[in-house]
């Protein structure tokens, strides 16, 4: 019955093979019937379709060059136009088989590979791919006997290279903005650039292979989701804190070559927390935010990094998920050059205060609110001279730091100085760093002198009251504004009279004017006509004097009218 078939079908298409474009007459014939043989080629340059190796390629797949894993085996997508039979490492497959329309097959009991191949601006195409031995790729190579070893060499031999994806990465002496920053691990010996996770897609899952650019100051969020948080929870190092200082650091300058021990920039953990582990079904101590505070100095790159967290713990639900935040802050000891004076030599009005700390002059900052009303990390609010500011926030304590008071007495102290600890305060506005006459130590009264009548309780800090006191100085027509005194108070109360995970922290600003007028001066004296004898004495006299003899005016000139009425008579 199948013999039938066939011949039916190879008489049915002998009919027909010569309206098919790009195959030769016999051909279809032939591979109806089984017959497997390569497609003779006849007016190529006439036909719609180039033939190519028996495969008809239409203009469609002419740009297909490499070899697309999504398609079948034998698609003509894979032919490579002039090829031959036998294919080279590192180029395409070679693939010979024969094409029809498909319209021209109603049924196939061919032993060899088909595919149907859908062509846009003509019929479909039916193919069947031919068992040649000579396109198999893993062929058995033959054994190199010690007299063939020169042979092969003078004929393979040739210059190794590198690719241009593989060519080592040439560094400049420093970091600019933007370069990622590397990273050194001891125990691997592997240079690499700290990441900085990102949110990718509209599900916002974390994507770890985003390198941290220099100088650029950002926070991310992404999220994590979790199948098994059981095991997650102790081998996924995205959740251990210890994962982000731990066995590495960070490189001061890009290095080409070996580098030394004080290149390196050890990372200081600020309070780290435990290891995370499982316990009642839940991830404890998981990280959710992890900040890194790296200092830099223009060319001479980084000089220190410092990183801390924030813990929190995950349900062992089905589909867990994490949102995490990373922030990079990047900040420099500023010369005092580098600061815009805030007068000459007196403080201008709404100028910002200048402050100092081992010789590094900055601008006084004080705590500032987030969106949400959380004290932020970074962002702090100048402090203007002449401006009376009063600020709040709340700042979130985790369970492990509820327990150390003096580790939180430290983290609320630091919170309201901000990065660096002021020493003194500048007297003027054009104050330089080597002038000590120019500045005046900041009097701090801190909590401890507030534990005398409380020796076991936990006194924290919860309000800064920043009181500064300032006159003015100088000639009147011009006078500059000087700073007296500047007294950092703190007013505190016992940690357990207040909720322990938010504590609300208040800073207050006051200037206070204490500047002493002179008395005016007296006006110009005027001069005083007295002549002896002078008959004319009260008429000057009137033209002289001053506003309170005004009144005995009319006194004068009585007595002038009774002495010439005696004169006349």
């Amino acid at each position: 019955m199948s013999g039938a078939l066939e011949v039916l079908l190879a008489l049915l298409l002998a009919r027909v093979v010569g309206g098919v474009p790009g195959t030769a007459p016999g051909a279809t014939a032939e591979l109806a019937a089984g017959v497997p043989r390569k497609a003779a080629h006849r007016n190529e340059a006439a036909a719609p379709h180039r033939a190519v190796r028996g495969c008809v390629q239409s203009p469609l797949f002419a740009a297909r060059d490499l070899p697309d894993p999504g398609r079948p085996p034998g698609a003509c997508g894979l032919c490579r136009p002039g090829a031959g039979s036998s294919s080279r490492l590192g180029s395409s497959r070679s693939v010979n088989q024969v094409c029809v329309e498909k319209s021209l097959i109603f049924r196939t009991n061919i032993p060899y590979h088909t595919d149907t191949i859908a062509v846009s601006d003509g019929p479909d195409l039916f193919c069947v791919q031919l068992d040649d031995p000579k396109l198999n790729y893993f062929q058995q190579p033959k054994r190199i006997k010690e007299s063939d070893f020169r042979k092969l060499l003078e004929k393979y031999g040739r210059h190794s290279f590198l690719a241009q994806s593989q060519v080592q990465p040439s560094f400049s002496a420093f970091y600019r903005a933007g370069d990622p920053i590397l990273i050194y691990f001891d125990s691997l010996s592997v240079l690499s650039v700290l990441g900085q996770p990102v949110k990718m897609g509209v599900s916002g899952l974390c994507v770890d292979g985003n390198p941290a650019g220099f100088l650029e100051s950002k926070s991310t969020s992404c999220t994590r989701v979790f199948t098994n948080l059981s095991r997650s929870c102790v081998s996924d190092p995205a959740l251990n804190a210890a994962s982000y200082y731990r066995d590495f650091a960070v490189l001061k300058v890009p290095i080409n070559d070996t580098i030394a021990e004080s290149m390196k920039v050890r990372i200081s953990p600020i309070g780290p927390p435990g290891a995370p582990y499982m316990k009642d079904n839940l991830c404890n101590n998981a990280v959710s935010e992890v900040i890194y505070e790296i200092e830099f100095n223009g060319t001479r790159g980084i000089q220190s990094v410092s990183v801390q967290f924030k813990v929190t713990s995950i349900s062992g639900s089905s589909g867990s998920s994490l949102q995490q935040r990373f922030t990079l802050h990047f900040w420099t000891r500023m010369l005092s050059h580098t600061l815009p004076r805030s007068g000459n030599p007196g403080y201008m009005t709404g100028a910002p205060l200048l402050i100092a700390n081992d010789s590094a002059v900055q601008h006084m900052s004080i705590l500032q609110s987030e969106g949400d009303g959380s004290c932020s990390q970074f962002l702090r609010h100048t402090v203007r001279f002449g401006s009376n500011v009063r600020t709040g926030c709340k700042l979130r304590l985790t369970q492990m730091e509820e327990s150390n008071c003096s580790y939180i007495q430290l983290k609320l102290y630091k919170a309201f100085q901000g990065m660096n600890q002021a020493e003194d305060l500048a007297i003027i506005g054009s104050a330089h760093s080597t002038q000590e006459e120019e500045w005046v130590t900041i009097l701090i009264q801190n909590c401890s002198v507030q534990t005398k009548n409380c020796s076991s309780c936990c006194m924290i800090p919860v309000t800064l009251d920043i009181q500064i006191l300032w006159t003015k100085m100088g000639l009147l027509s011009n006078p500059q504004a000087h700073i007296l005194g500047v007294r950092y108070f703190y007013q505190c109360q016992p940690l357990k009279s207040l909720s322990t995970s938010l504590v609300p922290l208040t800073t207050v600003v006051t200037f206070t004017d204490m500047t002493e007028w002179p008395e005016p001066p007296r006006g110009m004296p005027k001069l005083h006509w007295k002549l002896p004898f002078d008959f004319f004495f009260p008429f000057k006299m009137v033209l002289n004097i001053e506003k309170n003899y005004r009144d005995d005016l009319t006194a004068y000139f009585v007595l002038i009218l009774i002495l010439s009425s005696i004169l006349c008579f």
